[in-house]
């Protein structure tokens, strides 16, 4: 299965404006520009279906898409984009706090990691919060066809040895990662 129909459902700033469903959902972790926009319409092969933007902090709140009523992707807004007041990035913190730790239909948090650059420390303090808070999480190693495919493996290697547990290359321009990321959501909405 390299594809499933996506769908947008809807867009909600909280919790009580979330969507009401049983669908497993998986809500994308993730700086500013990290790829989540570009995540969601490789897995959909529909490269209009979630806004992409070479602007980062685009994402203000969060966005709900189902794929092919077997589970939702909760695109949510990216960390480590400091172009917005206090005040706002206040809000949002509360707001994602509440969603993160009271949300029962998330399967599992999906942490997407920039694969060009060292993991930064704003990715960092995001999994030391989510691992602090005994939350489930598999980490997603985005832009890898920018590395080198000699490089790819050390890429996955060093990212596991700092985050531990599961680390899945992918590329929004290469299919050929799809199939292992759906076999691992499955898993997780099979548990």
């Amino acid at each position: 299965m390299k594809y499933l129909t996506g769908t947008f459902l809807i867009s909600a700033e909280k919790l009580s404006q979330c969507p009401d469903y049983i669908l497993p959902e998986f809500p994308l972790l993730g700086r500013s520009n990290v790829g989540k926009s570009s995540f969601i319409n490789a897995l959909a092969n529909n490269k209009k279906l979630a806004k992409t933007s070479n602007t980062p902090g685009k994402t203000r709140l969060i966005n709900f898409f189902n794929f092919s009523d077997r589970f939702t992707v909760a695109d949510l807004p990216g960390y480590g984009y400091a172009k917005i007041s206090k005040e706002v990035q206040n809000r949002w913190q509360k707001h994602l706090e509440e969603y993160l730790l009271n949300r029962k239909q998330i399967a599992t948090l999906i942490q997407l990691i920039d694969s060009r650059h060292d993991i930064q420390k704003n990715d960092i303090q995001m999994r030391e919060w989510v691992e602090a808070n005994n939350l489930p999480i598999i980490t997603v190693a985005t832009k890898i066809d920018y590395v080198s495919k000699s490089k790819v493996l050390n890429v996955v290697k060093n990212i596991e040895k700092q985050f531990g547990g599961v680390v899945l290359p992918f590329s929004s321009v290469d299919s050929r990662y799809n199939e292992k990321i759906f076999d691992t959501l499955f898993e997780y909405i099979n548990k």
